[in-house]
């Protein structure tokens, strides 16, 4: 004991933090979304219906499927979106961008989406096609809050914007980006969806500085559960997300190991959701990457089972 005793000093001596709170057995689960791809092979596609089969049950309070750049993968996201109205009790949200694309275009697509029953549009200004530079259509939408805009014109969407708790890469600034969002949601946007994060104290600081910007909407953090660490790091690396030390050095030596990877990955996400709980959040947003099992081992984790 008494070789110990000046560790121990120490080891009193220091921060305090404290556990997080009991789990409440009667306390409703968090509510949950997802987002998935649309396929670009056949094969790519059965992967995607059983990401959604397996996901399905879960009772998501909607699901989202992306957008390529430059409109690039319009035609698949609309039949996937479609489908998934026509043949799930789902309910779809389509990513739709502006970048590229006339107004008339634009809001063909979205008369599409009402048409085939989606009344929930993620509204993004979008990326340009790799090698070309994000410049307005001459007759276009030139940004998200104008797009939110012209969707209000189109018809009576729910729509959700992006919020990008390190600030946007093409932003000034981080309260040039924080103006854009105010703007976005001003224009009518329902909700705030966040580009993925790892450090939970970078998206409660955002959510502060929302709040003294005047910004009530709620901001659903967006959660991507680490597959492949090295792909993160990469993707990462081009929208502006940091990946932390801490993350990399749970990950080595995992190279061979999918089993550790895969406990890492659930568990790393599983302490997030659980730490923002505990600060008040009670709603995320699932990258799925449509690979599902990460995805419902962490809902499992935290208290949401499959409905009948």
């Amino acid at each position: 004991m008494n070789a110990l005793a000046p560790t121990l000093r120490r080891w009193l001596a220091g921060e305090r933090i404290g556990p997080l709170p009991p789990r409440n057995q009667a306390a409703p689960p968090p509510a949950l979304s997802f987002e998935f791809f649309p396929p670009k092979t056949e094969a790519l596609e059965e992967q995607l219906w059983a990401c959604i089969k397996r996901l399905a049950p879960l009772a998501p309070r909607f699901v989202s499927v992306t957008y390529g750049a430059g409109g690039s993968t319009h035609e698949r996201t609309h039949a996937t979106v479609s489908r998934l109205a026509r043949e799930t009790s789902l309910v779809p949200a389509a990513h739709l961008t502006c970048v590229g694309a006339t107004r008339e275009e634009v809001d063909d697509a979205a008369r599409a989406y009402w048409a085939a029953g989606v009344r929930h549009i993620v509204a993004l200004r979008g990326d340009a096609p790799a090698g070309s530079a994000s410049t307005p259509h001459p007759g276009g939408y030139a940004y998200a809050s104008d797009l939110v805009a012209g969707l209000r014109r189109v018809a009576d969407f729910e729509i959700s914007v992006a919020a990008y708790p390190e600030t946007h890469p093409a932003a000034p600034s981080p309260a040039a980006d924080l103006d854009n969002l105010k703007r976005k949601l001003d224009q009518g946007a329902t909700r705030a969806i966040t580009q993925y994060f790892f450090d939970t104290s970078t998206y409660l600081r955002f959510l502060d500085r929302a709040l003294a910007a005047g910004i009530t909407a709620p901001i659903v953090p967006g959660i991507m559960p680490v597959s492949n660490y090295g792909q993160a790091v990469r993707f990462s690396a081009m929208c502006g997300t940091s990946v932390p030390a801490w993350l990399g050095h749970l990950f080595e030596g995992t190279e061979n190991a999918p089993e550790i990877r895969r406990i890492v990955a659930s568990i790393v996400a599983a302490e997030q959701v659980r730490t923002l709980q505990a600060n008040g959040v009670d709603e995320f947003h699932f990258y799925t990457l449509n690979r599902p099992d990460l995805t419902f081992a962490i809902a499992h984790i935290l208290g949401v089972r499959p409905q009948a």
